[in-house]
This record gives C-alpha cells, sequence and structure tokens, in this order.
C-alpha cells in the first residue's frame, strides 16, 4: 500500500529528467508517493529557510545543503553524484579547447550562465572565471561583466512549455557560448540542433557535488535518500550522465 502522505521532494532542476527516473522507479518498488518541485537549488534553500514544508533536498552544491545543516534544518548532507560544466557552443562559431578562453573573452562572443547565488551553474561559472583571472590577468572582471544571466534567476525568461531553458536561448540566438551543466547537453541538442558540446580544458574544469539533505523525520524520505544511492538509483543517475558516488571512489582508488 502507498504510504498516505507523500514525500515532498525540493531538487535541483538540473536533477529533473534523472529525478522522475528515479521516483518512478522508487515509487514501483516500495510504493512511497513523491512530490517533486524542481527549481535552482539556491532559491529552493531559500524556500526551505522561510519555512516551506519538505522532507528531502537534492541540491546541485554541497554548500547549499551544508547550510541548512549549519542551522539545524536538515541532517548532515552526504553526496550522491557529481557533474561538471561544459561549453555549450553555437553551430558555425569554431572554438577548440585550447581556444576557448580567447573566445570567452572576445567582446563579440555573447557568454551565456545561469545567475550565481541562485543558481549553482551560475557559481560555477563565477568558478571558472576566477579560474580564468589566474591564468590571464584582468580575465575574470572582464567574464563577470559580460556574463548574461539568462536562466536560474528570479526574473529571468521563462522558456516555453516543452522547450529546455538552455536548449531555447541557444536557438533564439541569445548566446554563443554558453556555460552549462555537461548533463544538460543532450536536452539542449534537442532544442538547438548542431550545438557544439565542448569539455573545458584542465586549466578552467570545475566539477559540481550533488548532495541529499533530510530535512523531516518521513520514514519515506529516508527510504528515497538510501535508493538514490544504492546500485539501482546509481545505476538511473550514470544513464542520465551523472558520475556516481561509485565511479568517483573507483576512480580516486585507480
Amino acid at each position: 500500500m502507498a504510504t498516505l502522505v507523500p514525500v515532498r521532494l525540493l531538487s535541483a532542476g538540473s536533477l529533473s529528467a534523472a529525478a522522475r527516473d528515479l521516483i518512478q522507479a522508487f515509487t514501483g518498488q516500495q510504493g512511497v508517493v513523491v512530490e517533486a518541485t524542481f527549481g535552482p537549488a539556491g532559491l529552493l534553500r531559500e524556500r526551505i529557510e522561510e519555512g516551506e514544508a519538505a522532507d528531502l533536498f537534492a541540491s546541485a552544491s554541497l554548500e547549499h545543503a551544508q547550510i541548512l545543516a549549519r542551522a539545524g534544518r536538515s541532517a548532515a548532507p552526504v553526496i550522491f553524484a557529481r557533474n561538471a560544466l561544459c561549453a555549450l557552443v553555437r553551430p558555425g562559431l569554431a572554438v577548440t579547447p585550447d581556444t576557448l578562453l580567447d573566445r570567452l573573452l572576445d567582446p563579440a562572443v555573447r557568454l551565456g550562465t545561469s545567475t550565481p547565488g541562485a543558481d549553482p551553474s551560475g557559481d560555477y561559472a563565477w568558478d571558472l572565471f576566477a579560474r580564468a583571472g589566474t591564468i590571464r590577468p584582468g580575465a575574470r572582471t572582464v567574464l563577470e561583466t559580460k556574463a548574461l544571466k539568462l536562466v536560474g534567476g528570479r526574473d529571468v525568461a521563462p522558456a516555453p512549455p516543452g522547450r529546455h531553458a538552455v536548449g531555447w536561448h541557444m536557438a533564439e540566438g541569445r548566446a554563443d557560448i554558453f556555460l552549462s551543466y555537461r548533463t544538460t547537453a543532450a536536452a539542449v541538442l534537442r532544442d538547438s540542433p548542431g550545438t557544439q558540446v565542448l569539455s573545458l580544458p584542465q586549466d578552467l574544469a570545475v566539477g559540481a557535488d550533488y548532495a541529499l539533505a533530510l530535512l523531516s523525520d518521513h520514514p519515506g524520505a529516508a527510504r528515497l535518500a538510501f535508493f538514490i544511492l544504492s546500485p539501482e538509483g546509481q545505476a538511473i543517475l550514470d544513464r542520465h550522465g551523472f558520475v556516481t558516488v561509485t565511479e568517483a571512489r573507483s576512480a580516486r582508488r585507480g
């Protein structure tokens, strides 16, 4: 019998496709209903701080989950997956890893990002800008100034129904290069065919730790967290392009 009170999950928007598959598998296996809300993790954290009822927080940033734990609003967070930034490049613009920084700094190239503070993807882009500043003096200021915060904020233009926000902006020509998660690439390509997916060079590479934080004593929330960390849950995340906890451990041992 399904749990009468659903588990209330607040989840980073970059997890939406994977989370829906996780929820479907979890509910089918354990009969626990999950109600999921997706959005920028920073804004979701603020909603929790303002008193919104929730049982489990799946954040695209370990830091946001740690803030809740330090405030006594959640249990200690656990990393369950990893992601990384990539550069999404409009068709026709020649860019390689070796020329990426030059292109990002080019005044004629429109650079799209998410919104720092509200969305971890934006924070990670700003981390990249800081790295760029250590390579080339002044680059950090130039990039922070020119970056177009097209997604992830309170007042950004919403994408049409059925469209991926980043892919929509790329298709509409609002950005020549968009710094986004590598897991968004498939969805972006559906909206903006021909977009080049470019891995970042090592000196600019930025990774993302995704964390779970229990917010209540709802037994279904703990069960969902354990399912996400289980081999079955990790396999679902792997299919969606995330680096799983198991993969990360194996890489460190290697």
